[in-house]
């Protein structure tokens, strides 16, 4: 098994053609609570990837017991690597939009939107890491969704964040009542978002 990330919840495993995220024990949290969280947040995920109908990893089993997520391996390119220099990064942002409204569709909210969590597998855009996601019809979490997505551009492909977001915006298609919700987020000085 080889390491591919460790972040502050969980350690990512590739096993083969499998990926196996493991979420680690917190010492700093009182064991009863830290295990009650842990389990908590791998049902949701694993319930968050079973539901979603988008590209996505297929969940293949989840243990409870030992806070771990099987999923299948996508082989492709992180988002955030390529797409500066894509050339047909007005399609990919076109999928990324279009994807997101169909997740928001089922009221699923990703909470973690970047390019860090978007692969490129044959021209197709597959979402990953869904350790922050919650289901709502919410409004104002889909709008901070997508408000988070759009920092992320910002911070991270600021040459190309302008057409790229106002591509991504048009192809969600947001209906009058998320326009106002999402220009209402925009003039905040802080913005929240459950987890």
């Amino acid at each position: 098994m080889k390491v591919l990330q460790q972040g502050a919840e969980a350690i990512i495993y590739k096993d083969k053609d499998k990926v196996i995220k493991h979420r680690i024990k917190k010492e700093y949290r009182i064991k009863e609570i830290d295990e009650k969280l842990r389990k908590f947040r791998t049902k949701r995920e694993s319930k968050v990837i079973e539901k979603i109908n988008i590209n996505k990893p297929k969940l293949i089993s989840i243990n409870e017991k030992d806070m771990k997520i099987e999923m299948d391996f996508i082989k492709g390119d992180l988002l955030k690597d390529v797409f500066d220099k894509l050339k047909n990064r007005k399609e990919i942002c076109i999928k990324i939009g279009e994807q997101i409204k169909q997740m928001h569709n089922q009221d699923i909210i990703h909470g973690d939107l970047t390019t860090s969590n978007m692969i490129l597998k044959n021209n197709e855009v597959y979402f990953v890491d869904f350790g922050l996601s919650f289901f709502s019809d919410k409004t104002e979490d889909k709008a901070v969704d997508l408000h988070l997505l759009k920092q992320a551009i910002r911070a991270k492909h600021y040459k190309v964040f302008y057409e790229s977001f106002e591509e991504i915006f048009k192809a969600y298609n947001p209906n009058k009542e998320f326009i106002k919700r999402f220009n209402e987020v925009e003039s905040r000085g802080r913005y929240k978002i459950r987890n």
